[in-house]
């Protein structure tokens, strides 16, 4: 089944249409883009030429994809968006290209959802099935996990890591690094515990549950320095994928520190 265009719309004779496309009024599609299979352009959508979205797609109204990065060190230099299949892009939604400097692309995974008005920054990696709620923003060089969620209204730093099916709380300002399955709040945001709703949903046990938060308990609440306690959770825990999960991400290199609890 061949692309369906509205009149109004502008589609360079150089983009990449996949079968049963759907380009409504007012939209702008640039050379060089690449629409999956069934993507739908609801309306007034622009789609530079630097974008790739995979197959099933849906931009609402006002979407701007792969708009220049706001970072003054970009020259024009040709930098890439990647959307996967089955994404969800709500009312003026926009997600900025790579810089040369970065990673040279923006990345978003399958079947990730974007509310109104949230937007993806420059050279951004974004898992597959996370969620930007009404508003939220995300920094350049931001990395959020699988299954990450940030709150409405709420403001993400740039080069912070949100690690796997973690959740930024609405109205929060988040500076540094917030760990797998942790649940974030405030401004500038704290460790407030566990996401136990995410990781009921996620279908996690409770036996597992149990573990992560004595996990949790031992890594920011126990006796001694943080080294000793991250190593001792490492050993003790080692059969739990989740508290791993945890472990790899304190573990691994970053520009931030890490979001923790209010001391007592």
């Amino acid at each position: 089944m061949s692309a369906k265009i509205h009149p109004s719309a502008v589609v360079h004779s150089e983009a990449d249409l996949g079968q049963g496309v759907e380009i409504g009024p007012f939209c702008v599609v640039g050379a060089g883009a690449r629409l999956g299979d069934g993507v739908r352009l609801v309306s007034h959508v622009h789609v530079d030429g630097c974008v790739t979205m995979g197959e099933g797609c849906v931009a609402d109204a006002f979407c701007s994809l792969g708009g220049l990065p706001q970072d003054l060190s970009y020259r024009g230099e040709p930098t890439t968006v990647m959307i996967g299949p089955r994404t969800q892009m709500r009312e003026h939604f926009s997600v900025h290209r790579g810089t040369a400097r970065g990673r040279g692309t923006t990345s978003i995974g399958a079947d990730c959802y974007f509310m109104a008005q949230s937007h993806v920054a420059h050279d951004c990696v974004v898992g597959d099935r996370a969620m930007l709620s009404q508003s939220a923003v995300i920094g350049g060089h931001v990395i959020m996990e699988e299954g990450a969620i940030v709150g409405g209204l709420s403001a993400v730093h740039q080069f912070v890591r949100i690690g796997k099916a973690a959740f930024v709380g609405g109205v929060t300002a988040l500076v540094q690094d917030l760990i797998p399955y942790g649940l974030a709040l405030g401004n500038h945001a704290e460790l407030a515990g566990l996401n136990m709703v995410g990781l009921k949903r996620r279908g996690v046990s409770r036996e597992a549950i149990h573990r992560i938060r004595g996990a949790y308990r031992a890594l920011f609440e126990g006796e001694g320095v943080w080294e000793d306690r991250l190593a001792r959770v490492a050993q003790a825990y080692a059969d739990s994928a989740e508290v791993m999960d945890i472990i790899r991400f304190v573990k691994a290199d970053s520009r931030r520190p890490l979001c923790k609890p209010r001391p007592l």
